[in-house]
């Protein structure tokens, strides 16, 4: 395949397309809650009433609102006084397919409707997800039409892997699995690595509660990430690559399986690609569960095949990784964020965000908050903004108390805290991370130790046991909580809860255990009135 091929599918994709599209979310979320069922109704209405000429039903991916789901979206090409460009229904149910397609004729329509000057929609800042909701995840003819696969051409015929790398580096891309590491750096590392192979691998192991942005991504827009990984690959040098996601992600899954085999039957990955000498090639590893594969070594252990445990490091996977050979590890959303980068600019991509975080960040806001769903903006947008403007705030007028961002490995921000911004170094001076990108909002009926608790029994269900400080300590730890709840604690046992939680954190093997004590450092920090309340027996031992 050459340029003026794909041009050609984009063309033919374009015109294709009828005067009017509804789109009708088939991500797992909307699945769940009967989506398919609408659009198959909305479908066979439009036959019924004879307007297939003039009207197209679209299963897209995720519409971000996701406490309104399932969600249709009918767009015009041209806007009308009876019907402007677009509008989204909301909460659909296939009894509501009948009139939303006679409502694209102007007459009246009794579902409810979406407002889509509302902040959550225009705060938005959409690159990562700016496919989604739009482009037909199950059609590569679809993405190509996006736009898609030209960078990839061009990175191929137009730049030298050296160009590629520098392109990264100067766009100031930072790794979006949690730690911010730059993204250039890596690349530029496993770029010089000696080795006989290289592999490229996308963690997709989003296991976090709360956290679904990885999966919406790959459901959404999978020929994304597909061609971030190629490009990647293209830079380091690799020519194997592997995506490590989770069965409980069984949409994502047939989705990418999907898009690799239409991405090989068209020449896109496999020998040759775009007539150059690189050749390319992805399979996908599922995992069973066990959230410490989202750590990097771990995560190669079971892609080889053995228990899923960590390892100490160095050497890191750049050196030394998959099967002793030099590997990149990046996730979905970083891997999202590179064709876009290639297509528009390194200047481009710096200019958004703040002078140390590149870019945007998506997030999964979710808790006590009226506006569920994803959303994408920029890197340096306080949470006051996220959380009040474009969630709503707390419904029934109920007031924040905080936010925990991170997931486990992260920690509780307090309400007072709002007016700070989002990005990396701001995050982590507030007690808290980045992480994946999860944000569960809480209100004043949230007790804060009973979450540390929650989260802590979460670590040490995860726990692998390689190492005895996580292996052990996160029992001890959520025994200590268990017993500060139940009021039955002490203030040694809370002086006893922080030195352990010290260990843990300075001694345990990986992530995981060094992160477990992190949302009770930060509930401790600003809650600790909480604990105290609870610590009410005398110490016998003074």
């Amino acid at each position: 395949m050459d340029l003026s091929e794909l041009i050609e599918i984009a063309q033919k994709e374009r015109a294709s397309e009828k005067p009017v599209q509804i789109r009708c979310c088939v991500a797992a979320g909307c699945l769940s809650a009967n989506s398919q069922a609408v659009k198959e109704r909305l479908e066979e209405t439009v036959t019924a009433k004879n307007l297939t000429a003039k009207v197209e039903v679209r299963g897209v991916g995720c519409m971000r609102l996701c406490c309104q789901g399932p969600l249709v979206e009918v767009r015009s090409q041209e806007e009308s006084q009876q019907f402007p460009q677009k509008k989204l229904y909301e909460k659909v149910t296939p009894d509501d397919a009948p009139s939303i397609v006679t409502a694209v004729n102007g007459e009246e329509t009794t579902v409810k409707q979406g407002d889509l000057s509302h902040p959550f929609f225009t705060y938005q800042m959409p690159i990562v997800l700016e496919n989604s909701g739009k482009v037909d995840p199950e059609r590569i003819q679809s993405y190509i039409a996006a736009q898609g696969y030209r960078s990839l051409y061009h990175v191929l015929r137009e730049m030298t892997a050296n160009e590629v790398v520098d392109t990264i580096t100067r766009s100031g891309l930072r790794g979006r699995g949690g730690a911010g590491y730059p993204t250039g750096l890596k690349w530029a590392t496993v770029a010089k690595a000696q080795g006989e192979r290289k592999f490229v691998i996308c963690n997709a192991d989003e296991g976090d509660p709360g956290a679904f942005m990885d999966r919406s991504v790959l459901e959404s827009d999978p020929h994304r990430v597909l061609e971030g990984m190629a490009i990647a690959a293209y830079a380091v040098g690799a020519n194997q690559g592997y995506i490590y996601i989770r069965a409980e992600y069984p949409v994502a899954i047939n989705r990418l399986q999907t898009a690799i085999r239409q991405a090989q039957r068209l020449g896109i990955l496999g020998t040759q690609i775009f007539d150059s000498r690189f050749d390319f090639k992805i399979d996908i590893r599922i995992g069973a569960g066990a959230y410490v594969c989202g750590e990097e070594t771990a995560l190669m252990a079971s892609i080889e095949g053995k228990r899923g445990t960590p390892h100490p490091r160095p050497p890191y996977p750049a050196e030394s990784g998959l099967w002793g050979y030099p590997t990149l590890i990046n996730n979905v959303e970083t891997y999202a964020n590179v064709a876009p980068i290639i297509r528009k600019g390194a200047e481009w991509f710096a200019s958004i965000g703040t002078e140390k975080s590149k870019g945007t960040k998506v997030f999964a806001l979710a808790g006590k908050i009226c506006n569920t769903g994803l959303i994408e903006v920029p890197m340096g947008t306080s949470l006051k903004k996220i959380v009040e403007a474009m969630g709503g705030g707390v419904p029934d007028n109920g007031v924040v108390k905080a936010v925990q961002t991170g997931g486990p490995s992260g920690g509780c921000i307090p309400a007072s805290a709002f007016e700070s911004i989002v990005d990396y170094e701001s995050l982590t001076q507030l007690g808290s991370m980045m992480g994946s990108g999860g944000m569960i909002v809480m209100d004043e009926t949230t007790n804060m130790v009973d979450l540390a608790r929650f989260f802590m029994e979460f670590c040490m269900d995860e726990s692998c046991g390689k190492c005895i400080p996580c292996r052990v300590g996160t029992v001890q730890l959520h025994k200590l909580l268990t017993k500060i709840s139940q009021g039955k604690a002490s203030l040694a046992d809370l002086e006893l809860l922080e030195e352990l939680c010290d260990m843990v954190k300075n001694t345990s093997l990986c992530g995981l255990g060094q992160s477990a004590p992190n949302p009770v450092f930060s509930t401790l920090r600003y809650f600790r009135d909480e604990y105290l309340a609870l610590c009410a027996i005398p110490d016998l031992n003074k």
